[in-house]
């Protein structure tokens, strides 16, 4: 089964630091283009930062300076490493991940993980 395992979530005080990572359920499997995306109470799920397989990003404004997209192609893994957290950060975080199985493309989301930033 195609999926997208995502961990590094929990509670963290503000000004503090957090990295979620999101790999596919197989080794074997190719990551492409990866996004965090992120959906607080009550609000729509928001882009939080993208990154293609040659390296291009993109960052929403609100996390420009603090957050910091990456990937370990060898470990066909990305990362969303969170400085600086602030109350506002609260919410589900999602990976949206484009994977090669060696047969098929799949575009596929994580199952979220949450991110809590106390004040």
């Amino acid at each position: 089964q195609v999926r997208v395992v995502e961990s590094g979530g929990g509670l963290v005080q503000a000004g503090g630091s957090l990295r979620l990572s999101c790999s596919a359920s197989r080794s074997t499997f190719i990551i492409n283009d990866i996004g965090w995306y992120r959906q607080a109470p009550g609000k729509q799920r928001e882009l939080v930062a993208t990154l293609s397989r040659g390296g291009s990003t993109n960052y929403a404004d609100s996390v420009k300076g603090r957050f910091t997209i990456s990937r370990d192609n060898a470990k066909n893994t990305g990362y969303l490493q969170m400085n600086s957290l602030k109350p506002e950060d609260t919410a589900v975080y999602y990976c949206n991940a484009e994977i090669f199985s060696g047969i098929s493309w799949w575009n596929l989301w994580g199952q979220g993980t949450q991110v809590t930033v106390s004040s």
